[in-house]
C-alpha cells in the first residue's frame, strides 16, 4: 500500500511522514511530495521516496501518483488562489483512482462564514462532486500558531487580540499529523468528515497565562477593539485589506468558531492531546529567540502565521508566498 503525503516538506507533512513510520508502514512505501526537492534531506533520510510536485503543475501531480493507492492532500500555502491547485490534485487523484483521499480542511466550513472558510469548503465540495472515496479531516488551530506571540510576550509583557472571551481548541500538528497517519492507514474512514480539535478550549487570558509559564515572567492578554487592532496592524506596515483580514481570523474566535472540542482527536489517536503549555514550551524550544529578534514586535510576524495557518494551510512554502508557513501552515 503507497501512500503519498503532500507538502511533505512542510511542518505538518513531515510530521504525517513520521507518523506514518512509527505505525509500521515502510520508508519505501511512503511517497513524500515536495516542492522542492533540493529541499527534503530530512525526508531522504528517512529513507521515503521523494517525488517533486507542485500543486500548480498536474504534471508532477501525475507523476507522483503512479502506483500510490492513497494520498493525503494537505492544503496549501497561498491563502485566495490555493484552490486551482487544490482542483489539480482532486483531478489527479480521481484519474489515478486512488482508494483513500484524505484533506486537511478547516473547523465548521460549511456552518461558519469567515476568512479562510471559503477555499476549504469549495475543495470540500469538489472532492464530493469527484467521488473519491475521502475522510475529509477539519484541523483547528495549531498550538505552535502561537509561539511568536509567546517570544513577543518575552519582551512586551503582553499579548493583544480582538478575540475578546473567544475560546481556541487548539492542539499541536503531531497530535492532527497522527490522526492523518491513522486514518490513511486504517480500512474504513472514507465518506467521514472528521471535526478534529484540542481537548481543552483555551481563553487568551489562559494563553497569557501559559506565556508566562514558560517565561518566567507576568504576561497579560489585551483585548483589543476590531478598530484598534486594524490600525495596530497597518501601523506595523500590513495592508489594509491584510490587516483586515487578520482582524477577521481573531472576530472568528470572538465568535466562538475555533471553541468546539468533542474529543474525536483524542479518539482517533487513542489519548489525550497535547496540553497548550506543553505544546508552546517545545516550540519555543525549538526557535532561535536570538534570530527572531524578541526585543521588537510579534504582531506582523504573527500575521504572517495566522494568514496561513489555520489548522490545514501546511504545504511547504514557495517563493512567492512565504520565503521564508511551510507552512508555518
Amino acid at each position: 500500500m503507497a501512500i503519498l503525503v503532500t507538502g511533505a516538506s512542510g511542518h505538518l507533512g513531515g510530521h504525517v511522514v513520521t507518523a506514518l513510520l512509527e505505525r509500521g508502514v515502510a520508508a519505501s512505501d511512503i511517497v513524500a511530495g515536495v516542492r522542492t526537492p533540493d529541499k527534503a534531506a530530512p525526508l531522504v533520510d528517512l529513507g521515503v521516496r521523494i517525488a517533486q510536485l507542485n500543486y500548480a503543475e498536474p504534471a508532477t501531480i501525475d507523476a507522483a501518483l503512479q502506483g500510490v493507492d492513497r494520498i493525503l492532500l494537505i492544503s496549501g500555502s497561498e491563502v485566495g488562489t490555493r484552490l486551482a491547485g487544490h482542483l489539480n490534485v482532486i483531478e489527479a487523484a480521481k484519474k489515478a483512482g486512488v482508494e483513500k483521499f484524505v484533506y486537511t480542511s478547516a473547523p465548521k466550513v460549511t456552518s461558519a462564514d469567515y476568512a479562510l472558510g471559503a477555499e476549504h469548503r469549495a475543495t470540500e465540495e469538489a472532492i464530493a462532486a469527484a467521488g473519491l472515496p475521502a475522510v475529509i479531516l477539519r484541523n483547528n488551530w495549531y498550538h505552535e500558531n502561537y509561539t511568536q506571540d509567546v517570544l513577543g510576550a518575552a519582551a512586551s509583557g503582553v499579548i493583544a487580540a480582538a478575540a475578546g472571551e473567544g475560546r481556541v481548541a487548539s492542539a499541536s500538528r503531531r497530535d492532527y499529523a497522527e490522526a492523518a497517519a491513522v486514518v490513511l492507514t486504517e480500512d474504513g474512514h472514507a465518506g467521514q468528515v472528521y471535526e478534529l480539535a484540542g481537548d481543552v478550549a483555551w481563553t487568551y487570558d489562559e494563553l497569557a497565562a501559559a506565556a508566562s509559564e514558560i517565561l518566567g515572567k507576568d504576561v497579560a492578554y489585551v483585548s483589543q477593539s476590531a478598530a484598534d487592532k486594524q490600525a495596530q496592524l497597518e501601523q506595523f506596515g500590513l495592508p489594509a485589506d491584510v490587516a483586515q483580514f487578520v482582524v477577521g481570523i481573531d472576530l472568528a474566535i470572538a465568535d466562538g468558531v475555533l471553541a468546539d472540542t468533542d474529543g474525536t482527536l483524542a479518539r482517533l489517536i487513542g489519548r489525550p492531546t497535547t496540553p497548550l503549555v506543553e505544546g508552546l514550551r517545545t516550540a519555543v524550544a525549538e526557535t532561535q529567540p536570538a534570530a527572531w529578534g524578541l526585543a521588537g514586535p510579534a504582531l506582523p510576524r504573527r500575521t504572517r502565521v495566522v494568514t496561513r495557518s489555520l489548522a490545514p494551510v501546511d504545504e511547504e512554502s514557495s517563493s512567492a508566498s512565504r520565503e521564508p508557513r511551510d507552512a508555518d501552515r
